[in-house]
């Protein structure tokens, strides 16, 4: 009797310990939105979110603090990005887990996962050095450019994606695969019309983790994007993005200016909201199509 009583006492002790880290990471996020809302709250107040949104023009130095070049150069960046990755990581993935030969994932995993612990920094590098010469080469221009940055994130992007979509693969029950060869389906029919429709919910994940992947990233835009503060009006334009606006003048930044670079973060925390709440959704309603 005495027995059972400490193995209760004691799970209970586990389970209140666990809750207790639970609301301990709860909290810190929460903290941490808390204080980037307040720091950045004055500048949000004073011009209003919709009239930062629209505007055209960032000064800071002069007081104009337009967020609308720092918005469509993060979408045009994380929109180039998605385009190149998600079919490249989505393939890879396919690749490993359905056809290429255990030796040859076991190669080809490692490879991958590899690319994970790349500095950023590095991949700025190999931009500035390759591909910035590359784009002046091809599309003509200063090279830097928005598509310049969204390629460095593809590739960034591609461990995410691959290794996510690629247990979502093998998390599919065999008898999904078993029962379409059976009715005759070839291979790779039943790879696009049955396993792939079937972890559809894990490469969404696979793409959404990408794709804030992809709009977080500072140090590799900020060498590649040429950063200037106007509007972009296509992906070989140069232009800036709310994390590399925050990473590059944080430094001299003071007072109302700092406040600024604060809403810049709250208006990339809304819009990674937005986003991932837009995937979720549209994915939810396939699931149940």
């Amino acid at each position: 009797m005495e027995a059972s009583e400490w193995i209760k006492k004691k799970e209970q002790i586990i389970r209140g310990v666990l809750f207790s880290i639970a609301c301990a990471a709860v909290a810190g996020v929460l903290l941490i939105i808390l204080f980037v809302f307040r720091e950045g709250w004055p500048v949000l107040a004073k011009f209003g979110p919709w009239a930062l949104a629209a505007g055209r023009d960032w000064q800071p130095t002069g007081g104009v603090y337009g967020m609308l070049p720092l918005l469509v150069g993060s979408c045009f960046v994380t929109l180039a990005a998605l385009l190149l990755g998600v079919p490249l990581g989505v393939g890879c993935a396919v690749f490993m887990a359905e056809i290429a030969p255990e030796r040859v994932a076991r190669i080809v995993r490692p490879a991958v996962n590899l690319l994970a612990g790349i500095p950023s920094v590095v991949y700025g590098f190999f931009g500035l050095v390759t591909l910035v010469p590359a784009m002046r080469a091809v599309f003509g221009g200063i090279g830097f450019s928005l598509l310049a940055g969204g390629v460095i994130l593809a590739i960034m992007i591609l461990p995410t994606i691959i290794s996510v979509s690629e247990d979502a693969l093998r998390a599919v029950h065999r008898d999904y695969k078993e029962a379409s060869l059976a009715l005759g389906a070839t291979h790779w029919q039943t790879i696009y019309k049955v396993l792939v429709p079937a972890a559809r919910s894990g490469i969404t994940a696979a793409i959404i983790l990408g794709m804030g992947r992809a709009l977080g990233e500072t140090m590799a835009v900020i060498m590649v994007t040429g950063n200037t503060p106007l509007v972009a009006k296509s992906f070989l334009d140069p232009g800036p993005t709310l994390t590399g606006t925050i990473g590059q003048e944080w430094s001299y930044a003071s007072g109302e200016h700092a406040k600024a670079l604060f809403t810049v973060g709250i208006f990339l925390f809304v819009l990674i909201i937005l986003i991932n709440s837009t995937a979720l959704i549209i994915s939810r309603k396939k699931v149940r199509a």
